[in-house]
């Protein structure tokens, strides 16, 4: 299984939310590759205070980073033609999905309604 996690979760755990650092836990024990985004670490490091700085350095190192390519960014370009005016669809939220798409990777988010695109598969499967 491969995870690309949003960056809402990768805010959630670096506060140390209980619910999802348990979830994030269980991932950890699982089978399973989790990746991040480029278009994360730019919003996360956008809001990041300066007490934050040593937690976000240590979660990006222990997650893998998602290559994107102009493919990629094709990709995004296509759901933002066709969701920007219908869904609201950013730029951020369009460059994760196609991430999570060329990827074949699983999307953790908790904002799933940002997200559709019928290419994207959501983890955990049923709804949060």
């Amino acid at each position: 299984m491969i995870v690309l996690v949003d960056s809402d979760i990768l805010i959630e755990v670096s506060r140390g939310n209980a619910d999802i650092v348990s979830r994030w836990i269980n991932l950890s024990k699982a089978d399973a590759l989790v990746l991040y985004s480029p278009v994360s670490v730019a919003e996360l490091w956008a809001g990041a205070r300066p007490n934050e700085h040593d937690i976000l350095n240590n979660l990006f190192r222990a997650l893998q980073c998602a290559p994107m390519d102009e493919e990629t960014g094709r990709q995004a370009g296509a759901y933002l033609r066709r969701y920007r005016k219908s869904h609201g669809l950013r730029i951020a939220d369009a460059l994760i999905a196609a991430c999570a798409v060329a990827h074949n990777a699983e999307l953790w988010t908790r904002n799933r309604k940002h997200y559709p695109m019928k290419e994207v598969s959501f983890f955990p499967p049923t709804v949060q």
